[in-house]
């Protein structure tokens, strides 16, 4: 049996395939490549070009392995894009589910771990926020993520697809050989843009806001360590495997970060002094967003070994050092 790891050669997807042949799994990636790349993808897994909403091509997938569970991590997530293009994310995300579990139904598949996002809260309306805390998006990427949520429920309750929902914040880091890492094009994530920056490849980092609700200005996030976020996955592949109902976990540190407290834990963790700059707030963005991950620590048993966000930050700036380029080093 295999496990179909949907976006397995983007950024998160890869580190779930790598952890998951470490167990010594068999691994099948479907990727489109419209974000990911193949040089991200460990030679172990069976790769197919396929977008998730050919229903041919995936079907053919279906037919040609013999899946076992699926983990979704096949969606658009940059929140001022999906701000800008909103039909875009929902077509590529929540279409895209829709033709995944149709294919789930007619392969008889009953199992899918789903990379979705505490953007579905929202502005939270506590700190941390809970699972059982309102979903209210205020960007259509969220939106499109709770709409999938949404779907696999109604899946569950008509076809028996058994589900568990990841909700998680910032996602940074690298494995730590430094073999495969974060790679955007272009990157809008924070951490990979202080590094570029620690490595002369821009000038600055621009902060986004100065005037949110936050003691210093600058918006708050909780950071995972990717790894730690793959375990997390693979811990919920375990739990659906035992036959437990279908679930949602946060995944977080509960501790939050502003955008100035993780350059200055940049500074640390390379050595490099990097210029920061204020720019305007980037429209959808929340003023604070932390975890509470009690649930997926006591029910899943996730104990993250990655607490320190200048440990994090270090095993990135590992990938960026021995991949300047990213994987157009190794093309």
């Amino acid at each position: 049996m295999s496990v179909l790891v949907l976006g397995g050669a983007g950024y998160i997807g890869s580190h779930m395939v790598r952890r998951l042949l470490d167990q010594g799994q068999d691994v099948v990636v479907v990727d489109n490549l419209v974000k990911g790349h193949r040089a991200a993808v460990a030679p172990e897994a069976k790769f197919y070009q396929v977008d998730i909403r050919d229903k041919q091509a995936l079907s053919e997938v279906f037919e040609k392995e013999n899946i076992d569970a699926v983990v979704h991590f096949a969606a658009f997530s940059i929140v001022p894009e999906s701000v800008a293009e909103p039909l875009m994310y929902f077509d590529n995300n929540t279409a895209g589910m829709v033709t995944l579990l149709e294919v789930m139904k007619d392969f008889d598949v009953k199992k899918i771990v789903f990379s979705s996002t505490a953007a579905t809260y929202g502005n939270p309306v506590n700190i941390p926020i809970k699972e059982t805390d309102p979903q209210n998006p205020i960007n259509p990427y969220g939106e499109s993520k709770l709409m999938m949520e949404k779907m696999m429920a109604w899946a569950d309750s008509a076809y028996d697809i058994k589900w568990v929902a990841l909700r998680y914040f910032n996602v940074a880091g690298a494995i730590e050989d430094g073999s495969i890492g974060e790679d955007h094009g272009p990157e809008t994530h924070l951490v990979p843009i202080i590094l570029q920056a620690a490595a002369g490849q821009r000038e600055y980092i621009e902060m986004f806001g100065d005037d949110y609700k936050t003691p210093d200005g600058f918006n708050v996030r909780d950071y995972v360590h990717v790894v730690d976020l793959a375990d997390a996955h693979i811990l919920a592949l375990d739990y659906l495997a035992k036959g437990n109902k279908s679930a949602q976990f946060n995944l977080g540190s509960a501790t939050g970060f502003s955008v100035k407290e993780m350059v200055e834990a940049a500074r640390e963790a390379t050595g490099v002094n990097i210029e920061a700059k204020v720019g305007p707030r980037r429209p959808g963005d929340p003023d604070i967003l932390v975890a509470d991950s009690t649930q997926a620590r006591e029910v899943l048993g996730w104990q993250p070994k990655f607490d320190n966000v200048k440990d994090i930050i270090k095993t990135a700036w590992n990938w960026k050092e021995k991949h300047p380029n990213g994987y157009d080093d190794r093309k």
